[in-house]
Order: C-alpha cells, then structure tokens, then sequence
C-alpha cells in the first residue's frame, strides 16, 4: 500500500509543493512545527533515511540544501534545522525546519494549524526565494 508521502508525490493527494525533480520531492508540513516547516522525500518508498543508498542519500542532501537556504531567507529564523524521525509515517524523509530555539525540533510539542491560505502564504514566500 502506497504511503500517504507517496499519494502526494502522485499528485493523490494535494501538497504545497517546494521543489521536485525526478529523485525527491519537497513539500509543507501541513502540520508544522513552526512556519516554514519543509518535509524532503524520496520519490521511492523506504522505511528509514539511512537505508537509502550511499550516492542517494548525498543526493538527498544536495537537493535539500538550497531549499534550506530559502527557508532562512524567507522565514525569519537563526538557522534551519535538519532532523530526521519517520516515526508516523514509513517512508523516509527529511525535516527542515526555521530555528530560533533549540527546542523548535521538539516533535513532542503541539503542531501548529495553519489554515490553507497561511500555508499557500509561507509557500509562496520559499518559492520566491527559490526562484532568485
């Protein structure tokens, strides 16, 4: 059964789409942990990130650093904060998220909900950073 990760790279289910090339995909977490908060996935499904192959997961990271430079430019933040979890859904992936705390990583806190047209504001504000 495809993941739900897998449902919108398809195009399944609907995304706030950062970046994508025929590897990975980026997207909004809908269910951020603070603005700006960016999922980076493998267009192929695997359970956990280091079991990715050696020259795909550099690849990932390569795809990854410039939306990590647009979401410090975009959102104000100190720095952009890479973890790794997976725990919810298994299929690997990538978080990228704005920093002004360490505790900003903490995955126990309460998510925030955005409304769709915050999330569509906060895509918008990657994307032109992107596009520079």
């Amino acid at each position: 059964m495809a993941s739900i990760f897998s449902k919108i790279i398809s195009g399944e289910l609907p995304s706030y789409k950062i970046a994508e090339n025929d590897k990975f995909f980026a997207f909004l977490d809908i269910s951020p942990l603070v603005e700006g908060h960016v999922l980076v996935v493998p267009k192929y499904e695997e359970d956990k990130l280091l079991e990715l192959p050696d020259d795909y997961l550099a690849q990932l990271l390569l795809f990854a650093k410039p939306i990590a430079r647009a979401i410090e430019k975009a959102i104000p933040c100190q720095r952009c904060g890479l973890s790794v979890i997976g725990l919810e859904v298994p299929h690997a992936h990538l978080h990228l998220v704005p920093l002004q705390t360490a505790d900003d990583l903490n995955f126990t806190r309460p998510k925030l909900k955005p409304s769709a047209d915050q999330l569509k504001a906060t895509q918008e504000k990657i994307l032109q950073v992107l596009a520079l």
